[in-house]
């Protein structure tokens, strides 16, 4: 029986890869089979997660990119098809959050947290979205959150929140319209997830951590592996019949 999970022959570009969440989708999708393109702001931690996909015998490069950008995200799809013949699987990672009260919220605040979380979504799909198209093939999967279901307690994150929810939507609108031409669009909503910020963020605020674990019912935070492995899913031919599906991957956080 085929392996529908068996990612050998394709290549997966991922904004945001330099760390965290991203850098583990790339390791899991490089474990899988699939060929990287690191597409990074920083380029020092965007090389050093080159490197380590190197390690893992699949080829890897790096692309600087600006995802708030729309000039530097055109450019970066240019780039991903000189570099490669197809792009097959395109995740949308990169993102940033915040913590201010709305009221206190400034509208440079507002730009930054829409400019790349949802601008840069939007911008990366009908790039690379309009390549797959002319070559009849491609999975996305952008990176929501649980935050776009409900609002967070008891941080204060409204753009955020709204980000996230927008980016939904931009899944399932996607979806439709390619969803007869050969292309997927799909995402992945996190929970509460230990990368190394959120754990440094923890390490100084104890009242978040038992806020957030005692609104968890499986009682802790999730992996980065977690999302990492929900997004193999979604990228696989596994998930053929998948398209504007929201992966919920929360410990359970949202059935209560």
């Amino acid at each position: 029986m085929k392996n529908l999970m068996d990612l050998t022959g394709k290549t997966a570009l991922i904004t945001g890869a330099g760390q965290g969440i991203g850098r583990e989708i790339a390791r899991v999708l490089a474990h899988a089979g699939a060929d990287i393109i690191v597409a990074e702001l920083n380029a020092e931690t965007g090389q050093d997660t080159v490197e380590k996909i190197k390690a893992l015998g699949r080829n890897s490069y790096l692309i600087e990119v600006n995802v708030a950008d729309s000039a530097s995200v055109s450019s970066m799809a240019e780039q991903a098809y000189s570099l490669v013949d197809t792009v097959d699987i395109l995740v949308n990672n990169a993102g940033v959050s915040g913590n201010m009260l709305v009221e206190d919220t400034p509208d440079e605040e507002w730009r930054r947290v829409m400019g790349i979380n949802l601008d840069g979504v939007f911008w990366s799909c009908r790039e690379i979205g309009r390549k797959m198209l002319a070559q009849g093939s491609g999975s996305i999967v952008n990176i929501a959150s649980m935050s776009g279901h409900i609002v967070n307690d008891p941080q204060p994150q409204t753009p955020y929140n709204i980000s996230k929810a927008a980016v939904i939507m931009l899944t399932k609108s996607f979806a439709a319209e390619w969803a007869k031409r050969g292309v997927r669009v799909n995402c992945v909503s996190p929970g509460y997830i230990g990368t190394d910020l959120v754990k440094n963020v923890l390490s100084l605020k104890p009242d978040w951590k038992d806020r957030w674990t005692s609104m968890t019912p499986m009682g802790h935070v999730g992996e980065p592996t977690d999302v990492a492995h929900a997004v193999w899913y979604l990228a696989s031919d596994a998930a053929k019949f998948a398209t504007g599906t929201d992966l919920i991957v929360d410990g359970g956080y949202t059935a209560w």
